[in-house]
């Protein structure tokens, strides 16, 4: 296009927004920069818009606040903080000018400041989720988490189905304690594929660091009248405020495959807008032989009180005969806190995060059908009582199928 046709048409358009911001109201331009904002992506065009509503009505707070969101968004701080001060200087009571600051400061790791903006607004709502969640997240950035997560009960005492702070408590609880032990024990019993049932046990030190918490674990199994020992460690780093990891490695001196000889994995964990998490991650398991790569991804949704969840397992034909696919869909209730829940599962496919079943991968390529139930109550401040059942239908032979049982108990202690 020439030039010069181009200069016209800004030209033109210019004096179209000028005609208009002559003629409408305020709040006609305010929703104006909204539309220009949101659907158009554009914020040069949003903030002609509010400069001329605020020619009009220089103090109408909702305008100034947006105006400060789009400096933000823009990455003008300075200007952002301006607007959000002069709006709280007027309006020390006005809400949403406190909530629009104290994310300025949170996203900018101004804690202190975004800390004490949330308490100032909280001296005039002091039932506000919105205000009682920001909080709560800046005390968690802070490393506070028992602050953190007594801000938490508080919203959920309010109502108990903010999703927000059901899914920050969740994230929050194992960084409340410094230690936790834990001891667990599983029976699985089968009435065609394996004349003896297994018994698992394991007993665990978790440790909160700087970092993410990190867990060592010793594993004792009893599979095809066989014993074994294996030795695990588990971490779960921090990365921002939006991600952290799982990293895991586990090392089994026996080869008579009770246990893998080494497994590993890692995910990468993401805390998304409107009550998601999302997970992608690669697990590792070595028998005798060649060793098997498996990718998995999962996606939850907080609703009210309850977490669903859809998570897939693929392994590559590398690895197998062909590719390889497991699924599973979960629902899980959350009564009072994050460790009064129960949840239930389906899924088809074997699973290698299943500690009871992960041997068998790779042995058939099993056609297995399964559904679990789980449950976990805090029995008092510092103990937690967790219970789980599950059965599966496998095809363990072509065309030979066989159900499996399973009951798990564990106990864990945190100080």
């Amino acid at each position: 296009m020439p030039i010069k046709k181009i200069l016209l048409l800004l030209f033109f358009s210019s004096m179209i927004i000028s005609v208009f911001a002559q003629e409408a109201s305020s709040d006609d331009l305010l929703k104006a920069a909204r539309k220009a904002a949101f659907d158009e992506n554009d914020y040069s065009k949003a903030k002609g818009y509010l400069y001329q509503a605020l020619s009009i009505s220089p103090d109408y707070a909702d305008i100034r606040i947006f105006l400060g969101r789009i400096y933000s968004w823009t990455k003008n701080y300075d200007s952002a903080a301006i607007c959000f001060d002069r709006v709280i200087k007027a309006k020390p009571d006005y809400e949403d000018a406190t909530l629009a600051y104290s994310d300025l400061e949170y996203w900018n790791d101004h804690y202190a400041k975004a800390l004490d903006l949330c308490e100032g607004g909280l001296k005039f709502h002091p039932r506000s989720e919105d205000l009682l969640l920001r909080k709560a997240k800046i005390l968690n950035a802070m490393k506070s988490y028992t602050a953190a997560d007594s801000v938490t009960r508080q919203i959920l005492n309010i109502n108990k189905n903010n999703t927000g702070a059901r899914a920050l408590q969740e994230s929050i609880k194992e960084a409340t304690y410094k230690n936790k032990i834990s001891l667990s024990y599983d029976y699985v019993y089968f009435d065609k594929q394996f004349p003896d049932p297994w018994h698992i046990v394991s007993i665990d030190y978790g440790r909160s660091t700087s970092i993410g918490s990190v867990i060592g674990r010793l594993n004792y199994a009893n599979r095809f009248k066989e014993d074994a020992v294996q030795v695990e460690v588990d971490a779960y780093p921090h990365i921002s405020k939006t991600f952290y990891s799982y990293v895991s490695m586990g090392y089994c001196a026996s080869d008579n495959g009770v246990f893998p000889q080494w497994r590993g994995g890692f995910s990468l964990y993401a805390n998304l807008p409107k009550s998601f998490e999302a997970e992608l991650g690669l697990r590792y398991l070595q028998f005798s032989g060649t060793p098997t790569w498996i990718f998995t991804g999962n996606l939850g949704k907080y609703i009210k009180s309850w977490l669903f969840g859809a998570r897939a397992y693929v392994t590559p034909s590398d690895y197998t005969s062909s590719v390889s696919a497991s699924y599973s869909l979960s629902a899980t209730y959350y009564f009072d806190t994050a460790d009064d829940l129960l949840g239930g599962s389906i899924g088809y496919g074997l699973s290698p995060d299943d500690r009871y079943n992960a041997v068998q991968i790779g042995l058939y390529k099993m056609t297995t059908y399964k559904a679990g139930i789980f449950y976990k109550k805090k029995i008092s401040r510092m103990n937690v009582l967790s219970a789980t059942a599950s059965w599966a239908n496998q095809e363990y032979l072509p065309e030979t199928k066989g159900n499996q049982y399973q009951i798990g108990l564990s106990w864990q202690h945190r100080f």
